[in-house]
Parts: structure tokens; C-alpha cells; sequence
């Protein structure tokens, strides 16, 4: 369902629902992946689809227009989408990593997951005042978006923002990130 939720936006009228809701109709569920009882959303023919692309880039970014000096992208799907919108918001990209892909991390934050736990590192390219959008393709649990918030203001930035493709709510991650910008819920 296209909701665009964001107590900051509102939802979205006319032509750009109509854009909203083919580029939602190009993701994908594939059930019983990665495992059983897992429904994965496949966002790549989104992806492939360079009008679709644009639009939910542009859906992401404006409630947080002027407000942010670089987008910071969550491995690994939120790389896919955080680099399309610094480009078209014209501002640089922090790649927030899994533990061991960096070669000189700064800063690093472990949480839990539901089977484990989990460490997300970034370079220090995050410096102190630094306005930040956050952006992952997915809000489940919250977990890695808390960690990827408390990340930046361990560097000294600030999150101006969050920003998701798709929220699952019956996860319940909304109660722990707070206000998220999420175009598509399931």
C-alpha cells in the first residue's frame, strides 16, 4: 500500500500517487527467503526501472529538502538507494557498514537482532554539526536503524532525518527509530 508516511509530509495526491504506486507495484515478494516464514521484497526491477527509480528517490529526500549536508546509507540495500538520492540532492554519501568491510573504521555500534547481535562501523567522514539523512530500504525491527543513529552522533553528527523505501509494520520498528519517512508499508 503506497502511504508515504511522514507526519512531516503528509500524503502524496494526484500524478506522483499514481508514480508512487507503479514503482510499488515493481517490488517483489518472495516468500520463504532467505528462510521459511520470511517474506523478502525484491526492490531490483524497481531498481532497473530508471522513472520509477527517480520518483521514489524524489519522495524520500523532499520532506528533508535544504536540511541535510550528506545522506548516510545503511548496507546494503540503503547503499543502492542512498547514493541516487546524494546525487540528486546534489550533497556527498557515508557508507554505514557491517563490521570488517572498512578499512580504518571510526566509530562502531553492536545491537541485537532477533538471532544474534550485529555491529554496523563508518568511516569518520561523519565530522561534528554535520546534518545527516539516514537511508536503509527497509524499516523491520528498528534495530539497525537505532544503531545506525546512534553511529552518527558517536561521530558528532546529527540525523535531520530517516528515511525508508518500505516499512513492515507488523515488525514494530517505528516505536524505537521514532518519525521515519517511509514511502511504502507491508
Amino acid at each position: 500500500m503506497c502511504v508515504c508516511r511522514s507526519p512531516r509530509s503528509g500524503r502524496y495526491r494526484g500524478r506522483v500517487t499514481e508514480a508512487l504506486a507503479r514503482a510499488e507495484s515493481l517490488i517483489r515478494t518472495i516468500p520463504d527467503y532467505p528462510e521459511p516464514g520470511v517474506m523478502f521484497r525484491d526492490i531490483t526491477p524497481l531498481l532497473v526501472d530508471a522513472a520509477a527509480l527517480r520518483t521514489v528517490i524524489d519522495a524520500m529526500i523532499a520532506p528533508f529538502a535544504g536540511q541535510f549536508d550528506v545522506v548516510a546509507g545503511i548496507e546494503a540495500r540503503g547503499f543502492l538507494l542512498a547514493g541516487a538520492a546524494a546525487t540528486a540532492a546534489g550533497v556527498g554519501l557515508v557508507p554505514i557498514r557491517k563490521a570488517g568491510k572498512l578499512p580504518r573504521p571510526a566509530a562502531s555500534v553492536s545491537y541485537s537482532l532477533e538471532y544474534g547481535t550485529a555491529t554496523i562501523e563508518a568511516h569518520d567522514d561523519i565530522t561534528p554539526g554535520m546534518r545527516v539523512l539516514l537511508i536503509d530500504d527497509v524499516l523491520a525491527t528498528g534495530g539497525t536503524l537505532v544503531a545506525a543513529h546512534a553511529l552518527v552522533a558517536q561521530l558528532g553528527g546529527t540525523v535531520v532525518g530517516t528515511t525508508v523505501l518500505m516499512e513492515l509494520e507488523a515488525l514494530g520498528g517505528r516505536p524505537l527509530v521514532g518519525d521515519v519517512h517511509a514511502l511504502f508499508t507491508a
